[in-house]
């Protein structure tokens, strides 16, 4: 007896044992879970908390398409080129939980209110409306069979069948069932579509070209009969300038262009945008175009909105100051149209149909005037006009002639092949039947120096430079054999120039030039005078201030400051940011071989034979003239390809710290390659001369006019 008890004692004694095991072992488990989940609960508040706070706030605050102006442009002395004219206009926004039924009501009010244009009402904008007015009558349009027959493809699901049956009975609505729509209902209909064009929450511009006071008033008395409907200012962009490479926006109806609309759109944009659509409104999007004012929506248990609170006020998008001097710039392209209409009237003058003139700052590659001019026909008078091609200083380009040749002295320099001082015979070079000689010495001999090659352009010197890159050996009459890797280094030396690549300019589509594919001799020898790869007109000017800047190559550049948006578009706003200048390399050469380089160029225009003496002598300048021989392509069948001549002149003045560089260019000038207008370049850089020097002098004297007076007291003998 006793010995059962003793067991039935030690069994509950371990039944205990193993209970508090169990019971300690839970109390240890939920310790832990409350553990974890007291340090999750810390982690989310702490840790996470900011991020969720920051989601919250993103899914309840939006972006409205408030009407907030584009930033200025202006030009480096406060002149306006692009501005904002305010307008009156209506808008409509709507809300998640808007019906088209409400919509189509309040429209119906609106258009007893506003006279609307209805042009812009598409023929399916017609039907959708018809079948909106007229239910049962489109519910009938499909029969039930059409509908089953269209139901029973599995395949296609149920949003594409639903698709079907709306377009079947799109298609079946009658013209005289259209027609029956009157003047009234379009007027409502051109409002409603409006409507239905915005996203919720965001305001969509029902009118705003020539909203008169009458209605704008009358809108504005009746807003709380007219939910979603507000009276704001709206703005249109006014250019006062014709330059082209300002740009142009789209409008609110175009909005964003198919082609950007995905790029835009993960901008957080909205379709009815107004965005750049070309050059410096394109180019400059992020900074012209205005912020969005922020509104947060508080809605109540049902996910009604009950109020709107902003957040954040729309801004005005920066202002923009570029480099280029207005007043230049309309005197340069005045002078430009002059010479391109009077050539034009010349003889040989058919393919001529463009002109251009670059002229920068070689010290910081700031853009004075960017000037691009094409002669054509008026449709409707028949006369010459001229019309804007400034573009086309930076996507054209054209073979330049000997206005290269200070770029092939200087690849000669680097590579070894040529000496400063060197001289040289000048005499027709004579390879297989194929003969090349200079313009000023067609059949003697002539002893030039690198100085005299450059001033009188003489073509045999460069001949000679690049036989030596190609390590041709040259006999008069034979066939010369050349190393074509002297291709590759003569467009390594150019580019380092801006020859032959792109500048950098901050304006889209710049073209590089056309590179040639043949190696043979003629053609290094071709290149080395200018006649084989083209280059723009902005790439001569930037080449020509690499020399003037000493050897560093500046990007060119259109933007000079960012600002804040100006208060009333005169004073201009806060300086946010000034564009540095930006030296993209260092040319190969030592300083000696420039200023040996310069020297030629001053040749050019102060010795008695220089290129350009007749017509520069007299200016603190120096520069190179180009003529080469080119191809127009004509697009007749019966006569392709004809035979022209290339103008072109580069330069920079002073001689002694230039404060200018500029090129000009007027391609295709003449068909006839015997006789041409050859000082025609030379005259535009004349005139350009005298309009900068006129300005210089004239904006000198109004700075000391404006100047304070000094006034000098006289002291007396007490004072003393």
């Amino acid at each position: 007896m006793k010995k059962t008890t003793r067991k039935a004692d030690q069994a509950k004694a371990r039944q205990r044992k193993h209970i508090a095991f169990r019971m300690n072992f839970l109390f240890v488990a939920i310790f832990v879970l409350f553990s974890l989940l007291i340090f999750r609960l810390g982690y989310l508040q702490i840790v996470k908390g900011e991020d969720f706070t920051r989601e919250l706030e993103r899914t309840e605050e939006i972006a409205v398409n408030t009407s907030t102006p584009r930033g200025r442009i202006y030009d480096r002395n406060g002149q306006v080129l692009v501005d904002n004219e305010p307008k009156n206009a209506i808008t409509y926004t709507k809300t998640s939980s808007t019906s088209s039924e409400e919509m189509l009501k309040l429209a119906k009010k609106l258009s007893t209110l506003i006279d609307r244009d209805t042009k812009r009402v598409t023929l399916g904008d017609k039907r959708d409306f018809w079948i909106l007015l007229n239910p049962e009558e489109a519910a009938k349009k499909v029969t039930k069979k059409e509908m089953q027959n269209v139901n029973k493809n599995e395949k296609t699901s149920k949003k594409e069948k639903q698709r079907q049956i709306n377009q079947m009975t799109r298609d079946r609505i009658t013209e005289e069932e259209i027609d029956s729509l009157s003047e009234q209902q379009l007027k409502v209909l051109a409002i409603y579509r409006e409507m239905m064009a915005g996203y919720a929450y965001s305001p969509q511009i029902i009118k705003s070209d020539d909203v008169t006071d009458k209605e704008f008033a009358v809108v504005s008395e009746r807003l709380n009969e007219l939910p979603g409907v507000n009276t704001t200012t709206d703005w249109d962009r006014i250019k006062k300038s014709d330059s082209a490479i300002l740009g142009s926006t789209t409008s609110p109806i175009e909005g964003i262009p198919r082609s950007h609309l995905d790029y835009f759109l993960a901008r957080d944009y909205s379709r009815n945008d107004r965005v750049g659509r070309s050059y410096l409104e394109a180019y400059y999007e992020d900074l012209l175009k205005g912020q969005k004012t922020i509104v947060k929506n508080i809605k109540d248990r049902t996910g009604k909105v009950i109020e709107t609170k902003t957040v954040k006020e729309g801004e005005p998008g920066k202002d923009l100051v570029l480099t280029t001097d207005s007043e230049l710039q309309e005197a340069l392209e005045e002078i430009v149209s002059n010479k391109l209409l009077k050539l034009k009237r010349g003889a040989s003058a058919g393919a001529l149909e463009s002109a251009f003139l670059v002229m920068l700052d070689p010290n910081n590659g700031e853009i004075l005037s960017l000037v691009g001019k094409k002669v054509g026909r008026d449709e409707e008078t028949g006369k010459l006009a001229i019309q804007d091609y400034t573009f086309g200083t930076f996507t054209s380009a054209y073979e330049a002639g000997s206005t290269v040749k200070l770029a092939t002295m200087l690849t000669g320099y680097s590579e070894g092949v040529v000496n400063v001082g060197d001289v040289k015979i000048d005499e027709p070079i004579r390879i297989g039947r194929t003969v090349k000689r200079s313009l000023f010495n067609r059949n003697g001999r002539v002893a030039v120096n690198d100085i005299t090659a450059l001033g009188r352009s003489s073509n045999v010197y460069m001949f000679r430079i690049a036989m030596a890159l190609g390590k041709g050996n040259y006999r008069p009459g034979q066939a010369l054999a050349i190393d074509k890797t002297a291709f590759e280094t003569f467009r390594q030396t150019f580019a380092s120039f801006g020859l032959g690549t792109k500048t950098g300019i901050d304006l889209p589509g710049e073209y590089s030039g056309v590179t040639g594919t043949e190696t043979i001799t003629g053609k290094l020898l071709d290149f080395s005078i200018g006649q084989f790869d083209t280059y723009t007109p902005l790439q001569l000017a930037q080449y020509v201030s690499t020399v003037a800047a000493d050897g560093n190559r500046i990007a060119p550049r259109i933007l000079k400051e960012i600002r804040e948006p100006s208060p009333d578009g005169e004073v201009l706003g806060e300086l946010v940011e000034e564009r540095p200048a930006e030296v993209l390399n260092h040319i190969n050469n030592t300083q000696r071989e420039i200023d040996q380089v310069k020297k030629g160029m001053y040749y050019a225009y102060h010795a008695s034979n220089g290129t350009a003496a007749s017509v520069l002598k007299d200016y603190d300048a120096v520069g190179k003239t180009g003529t080469a021989q080119s191809s127009y392509y004509t697009g007749n069948k019966s006569n392709p390809v004809i035979s022209t001549i290339n103008l072109s002149h580069v330069g920079f003045a002073p001689y002694e710290n230039p404060e200018v560089a500029y090129a000009v260019m007027i391609p295709y000038i003449s068909t006839n390659t015997n006789t041409y207008p050859g000082s025609a370049a030379n005259e535009i850089v004349k005139e350009a001369l005298d309009t900068y020097l006129k300005l210089k002098k004239e904006r000198a004297a109004k700075r000391i006019d404006s100047s304070p007076e000094i006034k000098i007291k006289k002291v007396t003998e007490e004072e003393k």
